[in-house]
């Protein structure tokens, strides 16, 4: 979880949105992102889209022994993105400052870990109250 935390420090440090992820398989870190939305002016670049971007082309047996770190509880598109693949695995930073169809998910025996990470809940917490337009942008909420 450092690794996502790591990104997404950088992603607010560029004026983006702090949430970061990094894609794991067999213990060793296969991709990194974080949100940049805002940098590259994206529709979907949310961390895990981004992570699961720059970890490459894939095969499913990959994708099948992976692990999905995010440090905020992931969204429709990209919990969308992890059923496509089906990483049987994600481990969340915390879920208190959003949360994203985590049911759904674990419906489609998907496992998740919640951290419920201090530094995680403070980075958002701190972001939404200073930036809540950008905040409700990023998450489709008026």
């Amino acid at each position: 979880m450092q690794a996502a935390v790591e990104e997404a420090q950088k992603g607010l440090a560029e004026g983006g949105i702090p949430i970061g992820s990094v894609l794991v398989i067999d213990g060793a870190i296969v991709g990194r992102g974080h949100n940049r939305r805002i940098q590259k002016g994206s529709a979907v670049l949310h961390a895990e889209m981004d992570c699961l971007e720059n970890a490459g082309r894939l095969g499913y047996r990959d994708y099948r022994r992976s692990v999905l770190f995010s440090t905020l509880s992931p969204c429709d598109m990209c919990s969308g993105a992890v059923l496509l693949y089906k990483i049987p695995t994600v481990v969340i930073g915390e879920n208190r400052t959003f949360q994203g169809p985590e049911g759904y998910l674990r419906s489609r025996g998907v496992d998740l870990v919640i951290l419920n990470d201090r530094e995680c809940i403070r980075m958002m917490e701190e972001f939404i109250a200073d930036n809540p337009e950008l905040w409700n942008e990023d998450i489709g909420e008026e």
